[in-house]
């Protein structure tokens, strides 16, 4: 088990509350680590492949880049900016919607959705990594972490 303190040589907190912001930061940046390494052969981000599965959601319908801002885990990132990566990688496409000339539709191309399939196929072996943690362990914390944000 690895021990917050001593991942951050922190001898010791205030408070309970004190240690949980500290640990939630701290492994949310581990988890980011470790998923950025596992996207690394694919050339593409956690944020890319988060617009990519958002997309895949939307398939075959486009999305806007509102839309897909609005959806985004990290709502910090600049959609637009991630979108033109994907589009340079030909991963995704952008066409001018046809209602509204200002609006930019983005679809996900054969190879994005080639790209999802081969990574969903790692699924298991990147589940395997939390499985220090029971089933009922896991549902317990995604119930914690609801209730922490609700």
């Amino acid at each position: 088990m690895m021990e917050l303190e001593k991942e951050i040589q922190q001898a010791r907190f205030d408070n309970q509350y004190q240690k949980l912001i500290v640990n939630i930061l701290y492994t949310g940046g581990w988890m980011h680590g470790l998923q950025a390494q596992r996207l690394k052969p694919y050339g593409i981000s956690p944020q890319q492949y988060n617009i990519l599965r958002i997309l895949r959601g939307q398939h075959p319908n486009p999305a806007t880049i509102n839309l897909l801002q609005q959806r985004m885990l990290d709502r910090m990132s600049n959609a637009s900016r991630l979108v033109e990566k994907l589009r340079v990688k030909g991963l995704v496409e952008r066409r001018t919607c046809p209602e509204d000339r200002r609006a930019v539709d983005v679809l996900i191309t054969a190879q994005g959705l080639a790209v999802l399939a081969e990574l969903d196929q790692r699924v298991p072996e990147w589940e395997d990594r939390f499985k220090t943690l029971a089933e009922a362990e896991a549902s317990q914390l995604n119930a914690l972490l609801d209730k922490l944000r609700g």
